[in-house]
């Protein structure tokens, strides 16, 4: 979408993210102009390896900080409260230059880097020059507080990242990834990974499908809604083709492998987790800009600060004054926003995946903040995709009897419908004697079940064998199963799609947020009305074929409203790419559907949607409070140290006090409950 390739362009050009420092890699950001190539291998490390490996791991990413630490609280100690006799001139100085190394030695680092590749005015250039100079005027302790409190900022940043990341990848995890293949004469589980091309796969009755293919039994019918977005199911013959996502509906089937599995749905949302970090939100990007900006003006601001009083003071100190140069540099670093920002936005996404549900990037949280209209496909979004029965009208018999005799002849029959009667019966077909069985190709069957003559099929059946029936049920809109005992018309079976049993609560939640909801469905136009009035949709349109689906959403956007489309099949494609932001059903999706989708819902409950946007409301509210924070607090600071009203501590709190705080306000959107 236009949308996403320009703020992917105007990534590019924005200085290296904290995605990277802490180990996220994209392809798009590996060009990125910061301090991270020689880094990069710290990063990889330490950032991503060690941190997967419990307590122990943890211990090891802070012991330089605690290392420092401890050094300087004893030398913080030795000045002011236990004098030692030792502890003066080189000694003192070793002590606290040796405190510094654990934590300065990797920010130099990166500073130097930032430096080779050209982009000098980096938050590790501004942090190396205050603590540096802080030691330049004898202020030992500040300078190691300073880089020491960075630090630990940084790590928390990377513990909350990775429990985002966390998160996702245990959502991505509850996906299934085998299937059972023919080995000769034995049937064996294999990771889908591990089948080739040409392998066959048994798919039992009610299993998905892992992988494309294409059929190698005689016939087999499939749930397909996920794909077609149509209710009825598809009966496909030996060698066409069937996709994964497909769900067998009655026999055992055999489908022979035509891709393997780096080209499946699963590995492609894989890429999209990587990639997902790419994606910056306007927010983020104009913060980076802003840095990017912002860091050199503030140089030499600093510059100006201990240097231009010599002009116009009198008693001019150039120790006093370059301290409180340093303190400017301090407080003015940016890592407040430039940490928690981007933290705030990756914690959105974190918090959805914890909800199961995938959001491609920090960008699509801010669309999703500013919703107006959900408009949402019916089959497989709202309503479960399957045969159901959601009727029974029994005339001169029990309604017991007339669901036993239907089941009894049904279990004779392949078709998925008569799968919903038997579902619906459960256990009273039992001890049923079924006899000469006759199916009538499109009409139903015939047959004897306790001896009495049954007829079970469509309006055509009774026609044919000119027995009446009530009048009213050639104006039901749903498939309709009529049923006729010794030649008399005894009742009739509703079979329809069941709606999903959170729907309506979805649409409610849409309503208290003020989103107009609007459902867009290839069904006629009488089932869209009935489903439509029965969740309270405000307006619902049928008999769509997808190039109408898309006309009813352009019309939308020609309105200027911020339009969210839902989705679960091929036909939805185009409608996902052409709303601000495209919702798939990823449980049953489709792969077209998933990779257009910029929100994945991963269970398939429409309550999600609602969830999604209230995470995407949440973490916009959060990056704004820290904007705040940051800003509101360094203003002060900055004022009172420019006067000499600060000291290098009050500049610690300015700088990495405020970033702790915004980045626990950041993760504390992981911690909600949505």
């Amino acid at each position: 979408m236009a949308h996403q390739h320009k703020q992917e362009a105007d990534d590019k050009e924005s200085c290296c993210t904290s995605e990277e420092k802490i180990g996220i890699k994209t392809s798009e950001d590996a060009g990125c102009c910061s301090s991270h190539n020689e880094s990069e291998s710290h990063s990889d490390h330490d950032h991503d390896h060690d941190h997967s490996n419990g307590s122990d791991s943890v211990f090891k990413m802070f012991l330089p900080s605690i290392l420092s630490l401890l050094l300087l609280l004893t030398a913080i100690v030795f000045d002011n409260y236990f004098h030692q006799t030792w502890f003066v001139g080189w000694v003192r100085i070793a002590w606290f230059c040796v405190a510094y190394i654990p934590v300065g030695l990797p920010v130099l680092k990166e500073a130097f880097e930032s430096i080779r590749k050209g982009a000098i005015f980096s938050e590790f250039f501004l942090m190396c020059i205050a603590t540096l100079g802080a030691f330049g005027i004898g202020q030992y302790a500040e300078g190691v507080a300073v880089m020491l409190f960075y630090s630990i900022g940084e790590l928390f940043q990377m513990l909350a990242v990775k429990r985002a990341k966390s998160s996702i990848k245990a959502l991505l995890d509850q996906r299934p990834d085998s299937a059972n293949v023919i080995e000769g004469l034995e049937t064996i589980s294999k990771k889908a990974s591990d089948i080739t091309i040409g392998e066959i796969i048994q798919l039992k009755q009610g299993e998905k499908l892992a992988l494309d293919g294409k059929l190698f039994s005689e016939h087999a019918t499939f749930n397909t809604a996920a794909l077609t977005g149509e209710s009825k199911p598809n009966t496909k013959s030996k060698g066409e083709m069937v996709l994964a996502g497909m769900i067998n509906l009655n026999a055992v089937a055999e489908v022979e492998v035509t891709a393997i599995f780096t080209d499946s749905k699963l590995s492609r949302i894989l890429e999209m987790v990587q990639e997902a970090t790419a994606k910056k939100a306007t927010t983020e990007l104009f913060i980076r800009k802003f840095a990017k900006i912002y860091t050199p003006i503030v140089v030499f601001l600093a510059i100006g600060i201990c240097l231009l009083p010599m002009l116009f003071v009198e008693n001019y100190v150039f120790k006093d004054w370059l301290y409180r140069a340093l303190i400017f540099l301090v407080i003015s670093c940016p890592c407040a926003l430039v940490i928690s920002i981007p933290l705030g936005y990756f914690g959105g996404i974190g918090a959805a995946s914890k909800n199961g549900i995938l959001i491609k990037g920090s960008t699509f949280l801010d669309i999703l903040a500013a919703i107006q209209v959900v408009v949402m496909d019916k089959t497989g979004t709202l309503t479960k995709g399957v045969f159901k029965v959601q009727k029974v009208v029994a005339i001169g018999i029990s309604e017991t009897d007339l669901v036993k005799y239907t089941a009894a002849i049904e279990t004779k029959s392949t078709h998925p419908v008569g799968s919903a009667i038997i579902e619906y019966a459960k256990d009273i077909v039992k001890d049923t004697i079924v006899t000469e069985v006759n199916e009538i190709a499109g009409h139903g069957m015939k047959g004897l079940v306790d001896g009495k003559e049954i007829l079970v099929g469509s309006t055509k059946l009774m026609k044919k064998f000119n027995i009446s029936y009530d009048a009213e049920i050639d104006t039901i809109p749903f498939t309709i199963i009529v049923v006729a005992l010794n030649q008399k018309y005894a009742g009739y079976f509703i079979i329809a799609d069941e709606i999903k049993e959170d729907a309506k609560e979805a649409i409610q939640s849409l309503h208290k947020l003020k989103i107009k909801t609007i459902m867009l469905s290839g069904d006629n136009q009488a089932i869209v009305s009935l489903v439509a009035k029965e969740l309270n949709i405000d307006q619902a349109f049928g008999e769509l074929l997808p190039e109408n689906k898309v006309q009813k959403v352009s019309v939308l956007k020609e309105q200027h409203l911020k339009i969210a489309f839902v989705g679960d099949g091929v036909n939805d494609a185009p409608v996902i790419a052409l709303a601000d932001v495209g919702i798939a059903m990823g449980g049953l999706g489709s792969d077209a559907a998933i990779e257009t989708a910029d929100v994945v819902i991963q269970n398939d409950q429409p309550t999600k949607i609602f969830k999604a946007i209230h995470i995407g409301k949440k973490t916009k509210q959060i990056v704004w409070q820290n904007i705040g924070l940051a800003f509101s607090v360094k203003l002060i600071v900055l004022i009172m140290g420019a006067g000499g009203l600060a000291t290098m501590w009050e500049a610690v709190f300015a700088d990495v006090g405020v970033a702790l705080l915004a980045i626990l306000n950041a993760v504390r959107i992981q911690r909600m409950k949505f």
